[in-house]
């Protein structure tokens, strides 16, 4: 039978210095990087444990942003996109900075506003092979891109695809002006339909995930 490590003991909870925030299991938190220039590392908190002397670690499990990944930050990344990795640490709860809320991307592309403390998460991520799940995603537009909640997509009322109002010859500020679009293919009577290809995020991709609608 596993025996506790003398000297420690596990927490329920951890206040950040100079906050009132309190941070459990389960939470997300912002963690101070060496470099000062960088911004705060994201982890989601596994465990609290405290030693004899009372000195406080937290066992993390690391998001990763797009541009720390092997394939680098792509096109359709969103700027508050995370990848949710299997790289796990102990750090010190000292390095905790602030807490934030990692949101799902279906919940993410239903938020009115966007907060500093709201990040998003569709991916699993291998640090190790840079592989990630799900492999594929679904794409819309002419251009066959997967979906950025940053970029404003536009619906064709014939085929019910999303667009670019830049791939459709359209300005943003045209296209919020819009009662209502018909994308080149419906328009000249052909019986467009919405892309059923998939991008493939790694090489040995094949599954494809549910699709994404943006939000009206």
């Amino acid at each position: 039978m596993a025996k506790t490590k003398p000297g420690k003991k596990d927490l329920d909870s951890y206040s950040i210095k100079g906050t009132n925030k309190v941070v459990r299991s389960g939470d997300c938190v912002l963690m101070r990087p060496a470099d000062s220039d960088k911004p705060p590392y994201v982890a989601r908190v596994e465990k609290l444990e405290a030693d004899h002397r009372n000195n406080v670690k937290v066992r993390v499990r690391w998001y990763y942003r797009p541009e720390e990944s092997i394939g680098g930050r792509r096109q359709f990344h969103g700027v508050k996109e995370l990848f949710l990795s299997d790289h796990y640490d102990m750090q010190s709860a000292h390095t905790i900075e602030g807490k934030c809320i990692v949101h799902s991307f279906k919940n993410y592309t239903k938020l009115d506003n966007v907060g500093t403390e709201d990040y998003f998460c569709r991916f699993e991520y291998k640090a190790a092979t840079g592989g990630f799940t799900p492999d594929r995603v679904a794409v819309y537009c002419k251009c066959e891109m997967p979906y950025n909640p940053d970029d404003l997509m536009v619906q064709c009322e014939g085929c019910k695809d999303w667009f670019h109002p830049s791939c459709m010859g359209m300005t943003i500020e045209e296209a919020k002006k819009l009662d209502q679009f018909l994308c080149s293919d419906c328009s000249s009577d052909d019986d467009g339909k919405g892309s059923l290809n998939s991008f493939p995020i790694s090489p040995s991709a094949e599954a494809k995930v549910e699709v994404k609608r943006r939000k009206r």
